[in-house]
């Protein structure tokens, strides 16, 4: 029997083709039973995550005492920086040569990379970034990944973080989404943990606080 002449092929089409015509409403919020206890101090926990994640997480009032501290511990070379005004200030009076995001990429021989974020996420210690945050690379391509965040930036977990995103249309707008757990690692061979398997030794995340 050809394709064109299978009735029962046909009938199925149809059925899909009528039940399309009256999409489901999508739902406010998922029926779903909370796995786990609500996140009571969403700053707290984020640092607590951090620690566990091997990411380094300064909160301060302002980010430029902090960011200074970082940079004063990295080797010589200079760092590429996400070109927007807050990170222009920031970096005003820096020592550092600055490569910034509208003169490109950053290069392989960067010593760390500035960026912003979407948001953190306090169940896990997570960042969500995009392609908007100093480009596709600039999460990946410095032994140092440095993230400025502000305090309310801060949602639960992931689930939220996607909610915020996709109100945002974030997917639609970047190249780019990718949620960062901590620096690069890995335990596969032998069950012994390697820091740097594929892209950054150290991430770094200064929260602003205010």
């Amino acid at each position: 029997m050809s394709e064109t002449a299978n009735a029962g092929r046909e009938r199925i089409l149809a059925r899909i083709n009528k039940a399309l015509e009256n999409p489901r409403p999508k739902l406010d919020q998922p029926h779903t039973t909370a796995a786990f206890a609500p996140v009571e101090n969403l700053l707290e926990r984020f640092q607590s995550e951090c620690k566990g994640n091997l990411t380094d997480c300064f909160v301060a009032a302002e980010a430029a005492s902090s960011l200074r501290e970082v940079l004063h511990s990295l080797p010589a070379g200079h760092v590429f920086a996400e070109d927007v005004p807050h990170f222009r200030q920031l970096l005003q009076n820096c020592e550092r040569e600055i490569r910034w995001s509208s003169d490109g990429p950053p290069a392989e021989s960067a010593v760390a990379t500035i960026t912003r974020c979407e948001s953190l996420m306090a169940r896990t210690g997570s960042v969500l970034v995009s392609s908007s945050c100093g480009g596709r690379s600039a999460s990946v391509a410095a032994p140092v990944h440095i993230v400025i965040a502000h305090e309310h930036q801060l949602v639960e977990d992931v689930e939220a973080a996607l909610i915020q995103a996709d109100e945002k249309k974030l997917a639609e707008t970047n190249s780019f989404l990718g949620v960062i757990t901590g620096c690069s690692r890995t335990g596969d061979i032998e069950k012994i943990l390697v820091i740097g398997a594929h892209g950054p030794t150290r991430l770094v995340v200064i929260v602003e606080r205010g």
